[in-house]
């Protein structure tokens, strides 16, 4: 039995060499792999003395040759194939050991060349790896060090690996190529400007319970890029499994909380906010948020950007939440907090990125790509249009508003007062519709005056502004963009509201 060994990643290699020569295995091997195995003390085979033919172009053409492939791909059970053999004197090739060349690794690094980028497109160790995963009836082929314990431990119990083994080699080890040929190719497409295709690679991070609703199966997939503000990193601390909705909420609640490097917290339900503030710390803007809605964060989702202190712990311990989110927790905290079994505690990386990732949506026989909303422009004072100007204190208010809209469900009307929601209206079908819902919030939170009111989208009448004065609104924050913009900012003056035009909407459907 003859095994070809030819690895980038030489973790485990010479382990894995000296088990297969113990067992009567010999082993063939290329370049970096055959130094390193001889430097061991394993006796190799070097791959010309195989093909009769040297290394050349730097190494880039080895084993591409009939005696390498032809030994990889004869039918045994084919006399036809094995007369070939025989009449050019190649031999079978039972096993491949191989992986590629580091492309990946090397586009990531900051400040890389194509030049040295195409140096790193592995073309050989494909062509075995393919070439042997096509004849898994009788070669084995290894992509992944994780298997060679695996593989070792079957030759020893029945003199090769099974049948169920090799079939479970050829899929990995074409998904392998397939991963591998994916990148490159969005690599090279990017630096020619081509955009006609997708390709999408993501691994499995869980299967779920259950999707949406009880009767949907679904799963969770990461992409391959670590990216901050994210559940595929996150790290569990307490309680259950997270299912299909508390990922989809959790995930709605970071991105909130990526807005914010002031101490901010925020409650969540439904994938829109239900309270939310900033604070001095932690423990005020907890307060601010739950005083917000007590009602409707049941059973909701927490997120903070601060770490979970005791004295926060022990505010949050009594309401009934199903996950809290922070970047990290005390020990007297998790102390408090893990005393409830179900409830998640999740560790979430935050920090400022430059990444701006894409966001992918599903539809009926196809898909959407745009970029995530993560850009917010700041509320400036010469965005006024108004002949009243806002206070400071309007302006800071505005300013959290204007972050907190742009993350409730369209039409979105947020209104807010020192810090902190007051009501939230959302995704109703148009917008004095959800105005009038947030400002009953606030109404009956016992505040009707001093508040401020930001909006997702413009104004199409001057409905908003008129029902807004009614309930004590005095500054408003919206894109602006009507066509009939001039009558929404003559009732403002009217009614001596101060109006900001952000020129900028965030709808979120």
């Amino acid at each position: 039995m003859r095994a070809l060994i030819s690895v980038s990643d030489k973790t485990g290699v010479v382990e894995f060499a000296k088990n297969l020569k113990a067992l009567g295995w010999d082993v063939i091997a290329t370049g970096g792999t055959m130094k390193l195995l001889e430097e061991s003390g394993v006796e190799v085979i070097n791959i010309s003395t195989v093909t009769g033919f040297p290394e050349i172009c730097d190494g880039r053409v080895k084993t591409l040759h009939p005696k390498v492939h032809g030994g990889l791909l004869a039918r045994r059970d084919d006399e036809s194939h094995l007369q070939a053999l025989r009449d050019n004197d190649i031999e079978f090739i039972d096993m491949v050991c191989v992986n590629l060349y580091p492309f990946r690794k090397t586009i990531e690094r900051e400040g890389v060349e194509m030049a040295e980028a195409v140096e790193n497109i592995d073309i050989g160790g494909p062509s075995m790896l393919r070439s042997a995963a096509k004849n898994f009836r009788d070669v084995t082929v290894v992509c992944d060090p994780a298997d060679y314990e695996k593989i070792i431990a079957e030759i020893r119990t029945n003199g090769n690996t099974t049948p169920e083994t090799r079939l479970q080699l050829s899929a990995k080890a074409y998904t392998h190529t397939a991963e591998y040929d994916a990148c490159i190719a969005g690599y090279m497409r990017h630096a020619a400007g081509l955009n006609e295709k997708l390709f999408l690679e993501f691994d499995l991070v869980q299967s779920l319970r259950y999707g949406e609703n009880p009767h949907q199966s679904a799963k969770f997939y990461r992409t391959s890029d670590e990216v901050p503000y994210s559940l595929a990193t996150a790290r569990q601390l307490n309680g259950k499994e997270l299912s299909y909705n508390n990922i989809q909420d959790a995930n709605a609640a970071l991105n909130i909380v990526r807005e914010f490097s002031e101490p901010f917290c925020v409650g969540l339900k439904h994938m829109n906010p239900c309270g939310a503030a900033v604070g001095k710390d932690a423990v005020e803007a907890w307060t601010k948020a739950y005083e917000a809605d007590k009602v409707s964060i049941f059973g909701g989702i927490v997120a903070l950007n601060r770490p979970v202190t005791k004295e926060v712990a022990e505010l949050m311990k009594p309401i009934f939440l199903e996950i809290i989110m922070a970047p990290s927790f005390t020990d007297e905290a998790l102390e408090v907090l893990c005393a409830k079994k179900n409830l998640r505690l999740l560790e979430v990386r935050m920090e400022p990125s430059a990444v701006r990732p894409q966001q992918w949506v599903g539809v009926n026989g196809g898909l959407l790509v745009q970029e995530w909303d993560v850009d917010t422009v700041a509320l400036r004072e010469d965005m006024t249009v108004t002949k009243k100007h806002a206070s400071a204190a309007e302006m800071a208010d505005m300013s959290f508003a204007w972050r907190i809209v742009k993350h409730v469900k369209s039409n979105a009307i947020v209104v807010v007062k020192n810090g902190s929601t007051l009501g939230v209206g959302a995704g109703q079908m148009n917008r004095v519709g959800s105005a009038g819902i947030a400002l009953e919030q606030a109404k009956a939170a016992g505040v009707t005056e001093g508040l401020v009111l930001a909006s997702d989208g413009f104004f199409p009448f001057d409905d908003c502004v008129t029902l807004a004065a009614e309930y004590g609104v005095t500054a408003i924050a919206q894109p602006g963009g009507s066509v009939r913009d001039e009558d929404s900012i003559r009732k403002a003056d009217e009614l001596g509201i101060a109006m900001l035009f952000a020129g900028e909407r965030h709808f979120k459907h």
